[in-house]
């Protein structure tokens, strides 16, 4: 039970990280990357600051920042830093594509466009200066924190079941 306890306040504790990140960042990609990063020693600030173009990617509705931002972190705990560690790579591939199947159940898809549809009935162009208008007025502040909590949960979970093995 008590593991069970610390497991969820972790949880907890990186869901609040990340939505004030949001409204600190205003990026999905870099509130999600941050909050995973202060919460498992995964500083690294050229990562946060490469992750600046990435909510959907470059606002083009391609992969949510979201994904992106966890994807990363999965990157830093786990992956490779010489091409011949070819354990790194696949565990890091396999909690990445692990993060994606779980992250679509909960919101209907891994791209921003597809996130947006979900959560507001439509997408928008953000590239667009109207739409961008529309977008904020329809409640992205706060309805854009459902894919970034439910990004760092996942990405959260499978950090520290990954630790644990």
């Amino acid at each position: 039970m008590g593991e069970e306890a610390s497991e969820r306040e972790v949880l907890d504790r990186l869901e609040r990280r990340a939505l004030e990140h949001l409204m600190a960042y205003g990026s999905c990609a870099q509130s999600s990357l941050k909050a995973l990063q202060d919460e498992f020693g995964l500083e690294s600030a050229e990562t946060l600051k490469a992750a600046t173009a990435m909510p959907g990617v470059a606002l083009r509705g391609d992969t949510c920042g979201a994904v992106i931002g966890p994807v990363m972190a999965l990157g830093l705990a786990f992956g490779r830093d010489r091409p011949e560690d070819t354990q790194a790579l696949m565990l890091t591939l396999q909690l990445a594509s692990r993060f994606c199947r779980s992250f679509e159940e909960e919101l209907g898809s891994c791209s921003c466009a597809g996130v947006q549809e979900r959560l507001f009935g439509r997408s928008f162009n953000l590239t667009d200066p109207q739409q961008i208008q529309e977008f904020a007025a329809a409640g992205a502040a706060e309805r854009c924190g459902v894919p970034v909590a439910a990004a760092v949960r996942i990405a959260g979970r499978l950090i520290m079941e990954a630790r644990r093995q």
